[in-house]
């Protein structure tokens, strides 16, 4: 099993040094979703929702979320993010709504921490803004579904392991 880089021999927490690391172009992309009544979804798809255009409000969510990822996570190196999207797809058939991240970059370190930070404040955003009519939601399945350059390569999520 391989160490955990966060933690110095003592076993304290500490920022890894990147300093040494060659910069590549490198790329994670993300997903989370958020299950919630079919009337709600309706409403969401509808343009009823009194809040306004919940879908478009969480986009932007997560994408200010990408940008201020190392502010939120303590050992997250400030990254120079030359992309970030961020796509909300309804799926009425699941009643829920599939939230994918994409973050890029070229430096010395991964872009994991920005794509889940992204899908994730999307989630929460369109929870907050849907609370009021449905309490039930839940928001499930954040994850790296790949991740792109640096030393330890291309990575792609094992769709078996999803469980949802």
């Amino acid at each position: 099993m391989a160490k955990l880089t966060h933690l110095n021999a003592q076993g304290e927490a500490h920022m890894v040094d990147v300093g040494a690391k060659a910069n590549s172009q490198r790329e994670a992309r993300a997903e989370a979703y958020v299950c919630m009544a079919a009337a709600t979804l309706a409403l969401i798809t509808g343009g009823g929702h009194k809040k306004g255009d919940v879908l478009a409000v969480a986009r932007i969510a997560g994408i200010q979320a990408a940008k201020k990822c190392a502010d939120l996570i303590p050992l997250c190196h400030p990254l120079m993010l030359t992309h970030i999207k961020v796509a909300l797809t309804p799926e009425p058939e699941r009643s829920r709504v599939r939230i994918e991240s994409c973050c890029k970059l070229v430096g010395q370190t991964g872009v994991e921490m920005e794509a889940l930070t992204a899908a994730s404040v999307a989630a929460l955003t369109l929870y907050d803004m849907c609370k009021a009519v449905d309490k039930n939601m839940v928001i499930t399945g954040a994850r790296v579904l790949e991740k792109s350059g640096g030393k330890s390569g291309h990575y792609v999520a094992d769709t078996e392991a999803h469980h949802d």
